[in-house]
């Protein structure tokens, strides 16, 4: 009797062992595999982040497999399920982070199979692997510990406005100062250019620095939102834009300038493929709303048609987040280099390298300079992988830009897809256009 007890603890405990070992071996294999993808992939800020999060999940993942404590799997399943609707998204371009699903479907099989079996035949857990526990923790924590001293650096920063990779100082975030300027509603007609080209009202705000004057020229910046938000997003749906933008003004670390926020939405068009409005948004661009804003206020542009935006082109840019920086690609960089020459990239691409050749390398364009390209994205953030491989494609074939030179790529540590990684975003190109 005593030998068939020994038999059938040792027995569920080879069985504990060897869901440990399968699970363990998995992630284990996949953490070295995004090692791999991720230093493929080209970029250092990226790299160290996922690095350091893969090796996390080695230590995890041999701790849980030495120690026979399969629940330390749903830890690593939980982070990889954060991971992966954080780098992910359905309609992005480069799905190139869907392996975090899988790391988070072994780790919960895993970590559910085994603690589950341990539970049911009451199987003691080993004892505890403490150098691979420990490694994890310090990992983790010093990780997190030196992300959060570089943003309280940069948040506490004094002194002149300089870029940032952490946060923007709270200097500019703070209190509105005295000086304030304004935003204006605009309202214009336009057409439908990518459906039926009929005529539609639409609306643009417009931000006018303190002390605006008809007597004086303005550099004019046009700024574009992303997927499922309007033209109020960058000054009034989060008014901490226009207070940065006041605050970085009246320090005199940026010259006044227009900023004007459209939205490249046509009522109810395209629903179904949304990125026909990146490229149409061109024609609406030149021919209405450049014309309406142009002639109501006071910019470089002599006059608001051909001849004026093309001479006046070194004192106007472009830039957007997400799909609206895919806008800028494909409508302004791609379709309008000749009245722009200023242009930024907030988390959004969707152009290859033969897009580029085809528009500003030929006709014309081929012949323009281009002031400056700013590219910025979090290093968590889905469209990351895909701008880096665009970006770099661009590099590749266009002499014009030179990186360190008139083409800067920030990859912005604890950032996603959202405002906190454009407000910075918006911080640093401010500080590159118009000099």
């Amino acid at each position: 009797m005593k030998i068939c007890d020994e038999k059938q603890r040792k027995f569920e405990k080879d069985a504990v062992d060897w869901i440990c070992r399968i699970t363990s071996g998995i992630l284990i294999l996949f953490a070295c595999i995004d090692i791999v993808r991720f230093a493929m992939l080209g970029d250092k800020t990226a790299f160290i982040t996922f690095g350091v999060i893969a090796v996390a999940f080695i230590l995890l993942a041999v701790a849980a497999w030495k120690s026979r404590m399969p629940f330390l799997y749903l830890v690593i399943g939980a982070a990889a399920f954060v991971l992966y609707f954080n780098t992910n998204f359905s309609t992005s371009t480069y799905y190139f982070n869907w392996m975090f699903l899988v790391e988070c479907i072994v780790a919960a099989v895993g970590g559910i199979l085994g603690t589950g079996y341990m539970v049911w035949k009451k199987t003691p857990v080993g004892k505890a692997a403490v150098f691979p526990l420990l490694a994890a923790v310090l990992i983790a924590a010093g990780a997190l510990g030196f992300w959060k001293m570089r943003y309280e650096a940069a948040h506490n920063a004094d002194g002149q406005a300089r870029d940032e990779l952490w946060a923007v100082p709270e200097k500019y975030d703070g209190a509105e100062p005295e000086q304030a300027g304004t935003v204006e509603e605009v309202v214009y007609e336009t057409k439908a250019y990518a459906t039926d080209e009929r005529t539609v009202t639409k609306t643009a705000y417009v931000y006018l620095p303190y002390g605006y004057s008809e007597e004086r020229e303005y550099n004019i910046l046009y700024l574009m939102h992303g997927t499922g938000d309007d033209e109020k997003y960058w000054l009034k749906t989060n008014p901490y834009n226009k207070t940065m933008l006041d605050n970085l003004i009246a320090s005199g670390d940026i010259q006044p300038l227009i900023v004007v926020t459209p939205t490249f939405y046509v009522e109810d068009d395209c629903v179904e493929d949304l990125d026909q409005l990146t490229y149409f948004f061109a024609k609406e661009l030149r021919n209405d709303l450049m014309p309406e804003i142009e002639s109501s206020y006071s910019t470089y542009a002599k006059s608001a048609d051909d001849v004026g935006f093309s001479e006046s082109r070194d004192h106007r840019a472009f830039a957007g987040l997400s799909r609206g920086a895919v806008t800028m690609y494909h409508s302004v960089l791609c379709q309008s280099l000749d009245y722009f020459s200023w242009f930024g990239a907030f988390s959004g691409s969707r152009t290859d390298a033969q897009a580029f050749e085809d528009t500003i390398q030929a006709g014309d364009f081929a012949d323009l300079p281009i002031h400056y390209l700013y590219v910025a994205s979090g290093n968590f953030d889905f469209a990351l992988p895909g701008q880096v491989q665009d970006y770099q494609a661009l590099l590749d074939i266009e002499p014009r830009l030179r990186s360190g030179v008139n083409t800067t790529f920030d990859v912005f540590p604890m950032r996603y897809h959202s405002m906190g990684n454009w407000h910075l975003a918006l911080y640093n190109y401010l500080q590159k256009i118009f000099l």
